[in-house]
């Protein structure tokens, strides 16, 4: 792990056994020159972590089951018994807090959705709010004692929920004036391979996004060290990163950053409203497209059959722009043409134009159905808001070309809805010259990170260079998927259990996979 590039190695002590081996394990590490500090994670074992806090620089304690019950019991407290399990609490954890203090051990308070205790279950519910304050009853204690050496965790398997419990910590954190501790991200049990590495990003990097995150986790049903590229290559991202040009700040943010909320939008056709947000694909660069071409794309036409069979990812339109095609096309897809050579096919079943906003603005000839408006910022004017306003056939697809992208795109929604303007949008992101795991990566945070808000009536992934047309189209539903805004196949949450587990979850869930993935 440390040769893969991890700054930090955390072990699970779940006993007062392991606890001791630490010693040992930090003393040959340090022989081999090895410096990264050790973490030690300790679930249910007070002993255990008042152990391993005199040995390594940091012990990660999870407040759902520290020192707290998980009976799945619903009980009801009255403020008085509540605050008795507060006492006992109190008493339980203070002796870790204080040795922390002589020994100089810094403590991660990680909360973890799948492990909330009874009792905070009985007066929060299953909620964002219940993962925020679990961690505040811990962290009042600390800071009564003059602790501060703390850094906090909210981690979930949901992504929704992960992002959401982060920003509601934060914001209790100022609104209560704790200190401005830092915070250690994860998006727990992702699973493996594709969907682990899509759902860690669309957590991880939403927050990122957003200005939070000091550590980062991402963990996969693999061998440890193949999470480390993962993470470095989120992280990387921000390296270097500067607004390449300013975004107007917003002043009426009309988003609840806490609560899922889908944007209000009108239904055009098969788009907005309460439908399921869309994939386009993009085939405007492609040299020739014949029916083949569409295999990749989630249809699969059958010779003797005569006939197309739809895969639960086939993408609804193909961009095309300039391109033409000369066969006929499943009745579920549609065609999307730039305006000029729209003119030309407009007689053609389900072909629709693609125009631009002076185009838009001139009243060139539309279609009477179904009409995708280009937009970047610069150009979502009061006219433009006002046009597309009255225009129950237009779609706005918004692009970025801004090194700040999803802020850029997350400003325009701001404009739509302080304008009352309910115009489905479809989210569109270009990339060229990634690696596929480079492209799922940054896909999952642009695209996943307005999503999981609520904004975005489809994606429109336009990637030259990056791999496969089936990759790229696969890699548009990752983040619907993950934001559970979209479900085009199961969900896979495999959890290590942090040493607990007496079988090999990594080759069990390939298995289980294979037998369930139809």
């Amino acid at each position: 792990m440390i040769e893969a590039g991890c700054e930090y190695v955390r072990i699970t002590a779940p006993s007062i056994k392991e606890a001791q081996n630490l010693d040992v394990i930090k003393k040959e590490l340090r022989a081999r020159g090895y410096s990264v500090p050790l973490i030690a994670d300790i679930h249910f074992t007070p002993n255990a972590a008042e152990l391993a806090a005199r040995l390594v620089e940091k012990v990660r304690v999870n407040p759902g089951n520290y020192a707290d019950k998980k009976r799945f019991e619903e009980i009801e407290y009255t403020d008085a018994t509540y605050q008795a399990e507060l006492d006992r609490i109190r008493q339980k954890f203070t002796p870790l807090v204080k040795i922390c203090k002589e020994y100089g051990t810094a403590m991660r308070i990680g909360t973890n959705h799948g492990s909330l205790s009874d009792r905070i279950m009985s007066r929060y519910g299953d909620t964002p709010l219940g993962m925020v304050e679990s961690a505040l009853e811990f962290l009042r204690i600390c800071e009564d004692l003059d602790y501060y050496d703390i850094v906090l965790s909210m981690k979930a398997s949901n992504p929704q929920v992960m992002v959401q419990a982060y920003r509601l910590l934060v914001h209790k954190l100022d609104e209560e004036n704790f200190q401005p501790y830092p915070l250690h991200l994860g998006v727990t049990e992702a699973g493996d391979g594709e969907d682990g590495r899509i759902k860690s990003s669309v957590g991880i990097g939403t927050l990122l996004e957003d200005g939070l995150g000091d550590t980062i986790r991402v963990s996969l049903t693999e061998d440890p060290e193949a999470e480390v590229p993962v993470a470095k290559a989120l992280a990387d991202r921000y390296k270097n990163r500067k607004a390449s040009y300013p975004i107007p700040e917003i002043i009426n943010y009309p988003i609840n950053p806490f609560v899922y909320t889908r944007r209000h939008t009108h239904e055009v056709m098969n788009v907005g409203g309460h439908q399921v947000p869309r994939v386009i694909a993009d085939f405007s660069i492609k040299d020739k497209i014949t029916p083949a071409s569409l295999f990749a794309l989630g249809y699969q036409y059958s010779v003797p059959l005569d006939k197309w069979n739809i895969t639960d990812m086939a993408c609804d339109y193909i961009f095309l722009g300039d391109k033409t095609i000369d066969f006929d096309i499943p009745g579920t897809l549609g065609l999307i043409y730039n305006q000029a050579t729209w003119l030309n096919q407009k007689h053609q079943p389900s072909s629709y134009p693609f125009i631009n906003p002076v185009d838009y603005m001139a009243d060139v000839e539309k279609s009477l159905q179904l009409n995708f408006i280009y937009a970047q910022l610069k150009d979502i004017t009061n006219d433009l808001l006002q046009k597309l306003k009255h225009d129950a056939t237009a779609i706005l697809l918004i692009d970025t070309y801004n090194e700040h992208g999803l802020a850029e795109q997350r400003r325009m929604f701001v404009d739509l809805m302080n304008a009352q303007c309910d115009v489905p949008v479809i989210i569109g992101r270009a990339y060229a010259d990634l690696s596929t795991d480079q492209l799922q990566l940054y896909a999952a945070t642009d695209l996943g990170g307005l999503l999981i808000d609520g904004l975005g009536d489809g994606v429109f992934i336009a990637a030259e260079r990056c791999g496969s047309d089936k990759m790229v189209t696969e890699t548009a539903f990752g983040p619907l998927r993950a934001t559970r805004t979209r479900i085009s196949k199961n969900e896979y949450i495999s959890y290590p259990s942090c040493a607990r587990t007496l079988f090999d979850l990594q080759e069990t869930t390939p298995k289980m996979r294979s037998r369930t993935s139809h």
